[in-house]
């Protein structure tokens, strides 16, 4: 896995039990391996880059793929059935029709001995869908005692339950929009939202965050990194604020859409994702919803998005469907992603 918040790449080595039609499953290794700046630059500027530079970009985030994860498996001395790749998505506008995640397949599978599955999103965008949120599949099958999931990564999302089928949707950004401040104040993040405790609210920017067009809009529906730069990011130059306030007023924003979207749910919430460990965020959360908030172990935490593709590719291997109609708006419910064998 890779995510928009540039972090780094997640590595998960997963092992899946199916027993009397129920799915269990265990994160038995997992690591986070940081991008070099070199990485994370050319990631960020992707989008910026002619195709010609893209094409040759994805064959070398593909090689960079499959070295890793050839040094993962030899690292744990392991023997994968199959290995899923997310990739890193580049381009994400499916009112538009298209989706793009990079890290070429022959380049990644030429560096390991076992069948490989990626590129999930594009089938979903084809049958007419969001082409996401994925991941709540793996909601319903691997995390079904819960109420409802929700993750705060780069964009926060939902996943639950109602009236007999898997409904999700992307509710917010998240540390796509808050971890760029971090970084002019010194740190990758906001460690344990210390800077947005010090922080005030900038009302006017709130309210004109909170008025913006998609939060009315109902599901499925979700957010890219262009929605960010075309809707986010002019609203918040509008205003000169210091940046610790502009953090207090980013994280109150977010915790209110994440509350909105959990009106009406009681019972456990599951949270993950890097926003967990942001406990101010955590502690506004839970003051306005009265859902209990259920913080996992670390490896959920850090490594879900990467197990819920790895049992992607396992539901493809074998077949049956791993992509939901009723979260992504596809014609259908389908079985994703390519397999190189």
């Amino acid at each position: 896995m890779s995510g928009t918040s540039l972090d780094g790449l997640d590595l998960a080595y997963c092992e899946f039990d199916l027993v009397n039609g129920k799915w269990s499953f265990e994160i038995v290794y997992g690591e986070t391996i940081p991008y070099s700046d070199e990485w994370k630059n050319s990631l960020q500027n992707a989008p910026n880059i002619s195709p010609k530079e893209l094409t040759k970009l994805d064959l070398e985030y593909g090689h960079y793929l499959g070295e890793q994860t050839a040094l993962f498996i030899k690292r744990y001395h392991l023997n994968p059935d199959l290995v899923a790749s997310h990739g890193h998505t580049v381009f994400h506008k499916p009112k538009e029709g298209y989706t793009l995640q990079i890290g070429d397949g022959a380049a990644l599978r030429s560096h390991i001995k076992c069948p490989l599955v990626y590129d999930f999103r594009t089938q979903d965008v084809e049958f007419g869908g969001q082409g996401a949120p994925l991941v709540p599949i793996g909601d319903a099958l691997l995390f079904n005692a819960f109420d409802a999931c929700i993750n705060i990564g780069g964009f926060a999302n939902i996943s639950m339950e109602k009236n007999g089928q898997r409904l999700a949707w992307d509710i917010c950004p998240a540390n796509i929009i808050m971890n760029p401040i971090a970084e002019k104040l010194g740190n990758a993040y906001d460690r344990n939202g210390d800077w947005a405790r010090e922080g005030r609210i900038n009302h006017a920017l709130f309210v004109e965050l909170n008025d913006i067009v998609f939060y009315k809009e109902k599901a499925p529906k979700s957010l890219g990194k262009e929605w960010v730069e075309e809707i986010i990011n002019p609203l918040i130059q509008k205003y000169t604020i210091s940046d610790k306030d502009l953090l207090r007023t980013l994280l109150e924003h977010i915790s209110v859409q994440i509350a909105r979207d959990l009106e009406g749910v009681e019972g456990k919430i599951l949270f993950t994702g890097g926003g967990v460990f942001n406990h101010f965020l955590m502690e506004q959360i839970q003051e306005i919803t009265e859902a209990t908030i259920v913080i996992p172990d670390s490896q959920i935490i850090d490594f879900k998005e990467a197990l819920i593709f790895a049992f992607m590719a396992v539901l493809r291997i074998r077949g049956e469907i791993n992509i939901l109609a009723s979260v992504t708006g596809a014609t259908k419910n389908h079985s994703s992603g390519k397999i190189i064998q």
